[in-house]
């Protein structure tokens, strides 16, 4: 479909947001070091817009080492003093922090079931919700699974996991297909 003839959720609104609607957002994602990603990108967002995130979603990659868990569970002060000087991410102690916190309990998880994906999935009980939202201002900003996952990461050591972080972080990993029903993605992800 040309961009011209493309309707598409009302959020994705600049050439950036396009593309990330079109080649990402609500495509079911089950590569775990992919929904490490998401969930610490989610958290960093926090009070800021999603495209500020994906402006510096590259700098966060180089930055983080290519959201390896493993190696972010082992950063220490110098390491946090080197990311709260790096302008190309968002340098918030208390993020960067809960990066490293977060990374610890992955890990942990990951050991527990296996795989991040095995666990994160069964919020949804490991297929897609599939919504019929006619406009954007129809979407929820939670929901029941989303509850349920916010308090089991929370219960488990993750921060910066609330619920409403919690639902756009399974909008992004296609747990639920949210672009509304005139989105020609909507057709295709349902």
């Amino acid at each position: 479909m040309s961009d011209r003839q493309a309707t598409r959720c009302a959020w994705a609104k600049n050439e950036r947001l396009i593309l990330y609607h079109d080649t990402e957002w609500g495509i079911p994602l089950h590569d775990d070091r992919r929904l490490f990603e998401f969930l610490i990108l989610e958290g960093a967002q926090a009070g800021l817009s999603w495209h500020t995130i994906l402006q510096k979603r590259e700098a966060f990659r180089e930055a983080f080492d290519q959201f390896d868990p493993t190696r972010i569970a082992k950063y220490t002060n110098p390491k946090i003093q080197q990311l709260l000087k790096n302008a190309g991410i968002i340098r918030n102690r208390l993020k960067i922090n809960s990066a490293i916190s977060n990374a610890q309990a992955y890990l942990a998880l990951r050991k527990e079931f296996g795989s991040f994906d095995e666990y994160i999935w069964q919020f949804v009980q490991k297929k897609p919700i599939k919504n019929r939202w006619k406009t954007h201002q129809d979407i929820p900003c939670s929901t029941k699974e989303s509850d349920a996952m916010s308090k089991d990461l929370k219960r488990r050591g993750f921060s910066f996991v609330g619920t409403t972080i919690c639902y756009a972080f399974m909008q992004a990993t296609g747990m639920v297909n949210d672009h509304t029903i005139d989105c020609y993605r909507y057709k295709e992800l349902a």
